[in-house]
């Protein structure tokens, strides 16, 4: 790697900073949108009065949300998940600014101390950066393969739990790349080893594939979430967190990414699989949580 001289631009923390607050505001309006629907859930609306007396012998009434969750659906439902992420800014209300405050400060930090990370604490050694690009890539591969295995479990053993989990975790996954490649090709930012790790947006060097945010990382912690969140045990959320932090961790390592592009790709892929389920499933997670499940 070329020994270029670092020359600071004055300007450029104020430029990146300010992409923070619009990040943020996605992320938590996409946030304000699974919480609203979780209390919609807690509450549901009073039975008719066709509800409580069906007619004798007739066919139980079947509602369009029981057969949500098919591979048939998918792609309905895909487009449907789009609408909710990219409309989430207009949800934002004032009581999100306690998760706004505080992500769009990380963000505008991270973005602010992404050269000097690179440049001065991780290393250029290239067998320790490919060593660690290696590793990251065979930890996305194994999350990308478990929604398929959860699929083929539930079909094979008749488990809908499974088979659920491995059609939203999917779901959540295909969400998870059209956000990033968007991101990615309306803002154009250098990778780490262009340029001297300077990471300026709006670059035609960076091609199509560029920075921000890492694709790896978003992909990693929408299955994550999809999983942990239909899966809300202590062991199974240590796994799938554990396995998607360590893709993030190990992009930045690799010198492929910087860390606000893993923050970001990161909170971003956390929020899509946590909507995804919370507006498909059809268990009482809380009771899942609490133990008092009756299915």
């Amino acid at each position: 790697m070329q020994d270029n001289p670092i020359v600071p631009s004055p300007k450029r923390p104020y430029r990146l900073i300010s992409f923070a607050p619009i990040l943020a505001a996605l992320a938590l309006g996409l946030g304000s949108g699974v919480r609203a629907q979780s209390k919609s859930e807690q509450t549901p609306p009073q039975a008719t009065v066709q509800d409580q007396a069906p007619l004798p012998n007739s066919p139980t009434p079947q509602t369009a949300s029981q057969d949500d969750v098919t591979v048939r659906r998918v792609p309905r439902n895909f487009l449907a998940d789009q609408a909710i992420i990219w409309t989430s800014p207009v949800r934002v209300r004032p009581h999100d600014l306690k998760w706004l405050i505080p992500l769009g400060v990380a963000t505008g930090v991270s973005l602010a101390t992404d050269h000097y990370v690179m440049t001065n604490v991780v290393s250029t050694n290239p067998s320790f950066n490919q060593a660690n690009l290696n590793a990251s890539n065979a930890m996305i591969y194994s999350l990308v393969a478990t929604p398929v295995v959860l699929y083929g479990y539930g079909r094979i053993e008749q488990d809908d739990h499974a088979r659920e989990t491995g059609i939203l975790t999917a779901e959540s996954m295909a969400d998870g790349v059209v956000v990033e490649q968007v991101l990615k090709l309306a803002l154009w930012q250098e990778r780490p080893y262009q340029d001297t790790a300077r990471g300026r947006f709006f670059q035609s060097i960076a091609g199509i594939d560029s920075s921000f945010p890492s694709s790896h990382t978003l992909i990693a912690f929408a299955a994550a979430s999809a999983i942990a969140t239909e899966y809300p045990s202590r062991p199974v959320q240590w796994l799938v967190y554990t396995g998607a932090t360590g893709v993030g961790l190990t992009r930045v390592l690799g010198r492929d990414h910087f860390p606000a592009d893993v923050l970001v790709g990161g909170a971003l892929g956390w929020l899509i699989g946590h909507s995804v389920v919370k507006h498909r499933h059809h268990r009482d997670l809380k009771a899942e949580i609490t133990g008092h499940n009756d299915h």
